[in-house]
Order: C-alpha cells, then sequence, then structure tokens
C-alpha cells in the first residue's frame, strides 16, 4: 500500500489569553492507502486535533504533512477547499443531518455544492444509502430514526462524495453496544473495498475493528501497529 498521509514534526498548541496549551508533541507518521486506522487516548490527548489537522479543519502551526505524496503546507486555500470537498469524507459523533430533510436530501445535499449533476446525484445516493442498509429508509427524516440509523445516513452522506479517505471522530460514542459494533463492521467492510478509514475513539471495540491503532498520550504518540481485527 502506497502512504496517503505522512506527518512530520507535527506540533500543536492552543492559546487562551496568556496561556499556551500544547495539543501535538512532534508527531511522525505515515497512514497508508486502504488502512482502517484508529487513534486512541484519553481525554485531551490530541486525538480530535491530529484528525482536525489530517482533514484540514485546522491550520497546520509546526511540521509537515502531505496528502497524496503533496504538502499541504504548499497549496493555496482554494486548493485546500478542493481536497475537503472531492477527497476527504467527515463522521461526526453528532451526526450533523438536517432535521427538516429525508435521508436522501440529507446525502444529497453537498453533492449539489459539489455541483453534481442530479442524474449522477440520485445514483450516488442510492448506492450509498443501499451500501450502509438504509436504502428502505431514504423518505424517513432524523427525528423517525435511531441512533444507528442517523449514524449510517452520516456514514452514507460521506461515502456518496466517493473520498480517498473518510474521517470520523468518536462515531460510536453516542450509540448502544451492539449499535456501534455494527458501524464499526461497516467502516471495516468500507476498508476492505478499498477505502481509508480514520477515527478517532475511546470505544475500546475499536480496536477489534481496526487495521492499525495508534495510541496517543499529552499529545505524544506512543505506538502504532497491527491491531487484530476480527
Amino acid at each position: 500500500m502506497s502512504s496517503l498521509y505522512s506527518c512530520e514534526n507535527v506540533s500543536h498548541s492552543y492559546q487562551q489569553g496568556p496561556q499556551v496549551f500544547p495539543a501535538l508533541h512532534d508527531v511522525n507518521l505515515d497512514i497508508k492507502a486502504g488502512e482502517f486506522c484508529l487513534i486512541m487516548g484519553p481525554s485531551g490527548s490530541g486525538k480530535s486535533t491530529l484528525l482536525n489537522l489530517l482533514g484540514l479543519i485546522e491550520p497546520l502551526q509546526k511540521g509537515r504533512i502531505s496528502f497524496q505524496g503533496q504538502d499541504l503546507q504548499t497549496i493555496d486555500e482554494a486548493k485546500k477547499n478542493e481536497v475537503r470537498r472531492f477527497q476527504l469524507g467527515f463522521i461526526f459523533q453528532s451526526f450533523h443531518l438536517f432535521d427538516v430533510l429525508t435521508a436522501a436530501e440529507n446525502v444529497e445535499f453537498f453533492l449539489t455544492r459539489q455541483g453534481v449533476p442530479a442524474s449522477e446525484r440520485k445514483e450516488r445516493v442510492r448506492k450509498a444509502l443501499e451500501a450502509v442498509d438504509l436504502g428502505m429508509q431514504k423518505d424517513k427524516r432524523p427525528q423517525d430514526m435511531s441512533g444507528g440509523q442517523r449514524q449510517r445516513v452520516a456514514i452514507a452522506r460521506a461515502l456518496a462524495k466517493d473520498p480517498a479517505v473518510i474521517l470520523a471522530d468518536e462515531p460510536t460514542a453516542s450509540l448502544d453496544q451492539d449499535t456501534g459494533r455494527s458501524i464499526l463492521q461497516l467502516l471495516k467492510n468500507l476498508a476492505a473495498q478499498g477505502r481509508t478509514i480514520i477515527i478517532s475513539s475511546h470505544d475500546p471495540l475499536a480496536r477489534d475493528y481496526a487495521s492499525r491503532v495508534l495510541y496517543l498520550k499529552d499529545g505524544h504518540l506512543q505506538a502504532g501497529g497491527s491491531a487484530d481485527a476480527h
């Protein structure tokens, strides 16, 4: 597998008034295309910060991150927006769905903003919802769906973009254990199909599904290796 991401001496901090709070310290990391990579660690360890940097949600302060061989520090904001819109799919703990839209309309919304033609949008939406076993629920609105179904809509929305990588921040935190397992299995299946999956999680169950586990503690990368996924 080729490298999708390469991080070199990545450091990041936050400032509140006169105080500076370090979040990441000299993180060096390669993530291969097709990996299901799990980032674990206690609250405040830097998991979400690292995910946000990989997703171009926060600007890089120190170090270097390359994506698909391109140094992200050397590209302008327009190119970064293009990467976010077309190469990256995002899944959030709180789903971020529009209550007034159906499942299908939620999945289609960002495809419209991408300029995808209507006929192609409909086909992508259909395939994405079927991929997460929600083809029959396409006309339901979020308030009429379970937490697990809402998370599947969020995954379908990310999948419909046909991104190179899907980034998920605590995707099972709001779900019961059985539903969480089904979501993790779905993400594992997507990785087996060639997607690169990167998630941050406190959930110990996630270790059973990831191909690689990274541990962060106080902003330091502790270890990264293979997980016994099954």
